[in-house]
């Protein structure tokens, strides 16, 4: 069994549903990984993007990893009991040569191409992913349903307050009981108005999460963590810059409510720094990695090992990114719950064709593979971006 082909296309995101705002030019990679495993007289086709929030990894992908892949020796890639594709051994292979350290963002075009990896050897093995992870690792049967929030909520142009309230009465209208909002663009009183914004719009059971992106300076953290206190919001996520873990552990000192933090941490290494640094608590905190951004999967496997080591339960892992690949590596690996983004960053937005939302529960989609095939707006970019393959989709 050997990789064919890769392909990459770079396609653009809004964090609004309406495109037509401004939300900073992003776009993402879409990768499609062919092997030479026939079935139903087409070859089977691993599909993955690099998550949301960074950027196309074109110049990476086919410079370096997707080649890597194609001269791989026959078998290289492939699982020796099971003549399956294995995402270690093909992750193995994209990373030959490169150096320790200077993880950039090439760890995203690395994830982009180990999501299509796993997809395809789902499709090969005939299941869904969360059913194929939770199998490769002999953990228990994933869940048919599992946890998840409704990420979204920037700061609107015009009208913040109105349209954000719109938007929170939607994600509850959507089956959503979670929600996170984005905080620090702004004065402190803007950001409690926001809050309370939401509050005011939520069942009392519900949670709020609000995130910062990575807004605030050693002194402004402290500031913005009095603030919010009194709020028992659902976590506090992205306080400070990434790698200032001495901010980070100082608002841990003393800010009673969960705090989250991981999304801009890319690699395992990144990740120990945090563990051994930030302050943070296993009792409380939440941690988000991006499965996609932090090398892909199998590296995120790495992560979630490193911290379950160290005391941490693995509801505490809440995977960034909204979309359904989130959903089955929370099933899949037994975690606390995935983000979805209901209305932001389309085509990948919302659940696939038939999929719920109940109580703030998702179902995972049940098609081998990730399931992207049947989501309809992820469905009809393929079909554009990717004509030569003749989905089927």
């Amino acid at each position: 069994m050997r990789i064919v082909n890769v392909l990459e296309a770079a396609v653009p995101l809004s964090r609004y549903a309406d495109p037509a705002i401004a939300s900073g030019d992003l776009d993402t990679s879409v990768v499609a990984v062919i092997t030479d495993v026939i079935r139903g007289g087409r070859p089977v086709v691993g599909l993955g993007y690099g998550s949301v929030g960074r950027y196309a990894q074109g110049g990476l992908i086919r410079a370096r990893f997707a080649p890597r892949l194609l001269q791989a020796p026959d078998g290289a890639c492939a699982d020796a009991s099971t003549g399956n594709l294995d995402p270690a051994l093909a992750w193995r292979a994209m990373m030959a040569g490169e150096k320790p350290g200077g993880h950039g963002e090439r760890c995203v075009a690395v994830g982009a191409l180990d999501m299509a990896i796993w997809d395809a050897a789902a499709k090969i093995a005939d299941e869904p992913l969360c059913r194929h992870i939770a199998r490769r690792r002999a953990g228990a049967a994933p869940p048919a349903r599992v946890p998840v929030y409704a990420g979204g909520g920037y700061l609107y142009p015009r009208d913040d307050e109105a349209r954000l309230a719109d938007e929170a009465r939607a994600c509850v209208a959507l089956g959503f009981n979670r929600i996170k909002i984005k905080i620090g663009g702004a004065d402190l009183d803007a950001d409690r108005r926001r809050i309370e914004t939401v509050l005011a719009r939520l069942p009392t059971d519900a949670g709020l999460a609000v995130d910062a992106m990575n807004a605030y300076g050693p002194g402004s953290a402290q500031a913005a963590a009095r603030a919010l206190s009194g709020y028992g919001l659902w976590w506090f996520e992205d306080i400070c810059d990434p790698l200032d873990f001495e901010t980070l552990a100082d608002v841990a000192a003393s800010y009673p409510s969960p705090i989250a933090a991981g999304e801009a941490l890319f690699s395992p290494q990144e990740a120990r720094l945090l563990a051994r640094h930030g302050g943070l608590r296993p009792d409380r905190d939440v941690l988000v990695f991006d499965p996609a951004h932090c090398y892909g999967l199998t590296a995120y496997v790495r992560i979630v090992e490193e911290f379950l080591a160290r005391g941490w339960p693995a509801r505490a892992f809440w995977p960034h990114g909204g979309h359904l690949f989130g959903l089955h590596v929370a099933a899949g690996l037994g975690l606390g719950g995935a983000e979805l983004n209901p209305f932001a960053f389309q085509p990948f937005s919302g659940m696939a064709e038939g999929g719920r939302i109940v109580d703030g529960m998702a179902d995972l989609p049940q098609a081998p593979g990730i399931g992207f095939e049947a989501h309809v707006g992820v469905a009809a970019l393929l079909r554009r971006v990717f004509p030569e393959l003749r989905l089927g989709l």
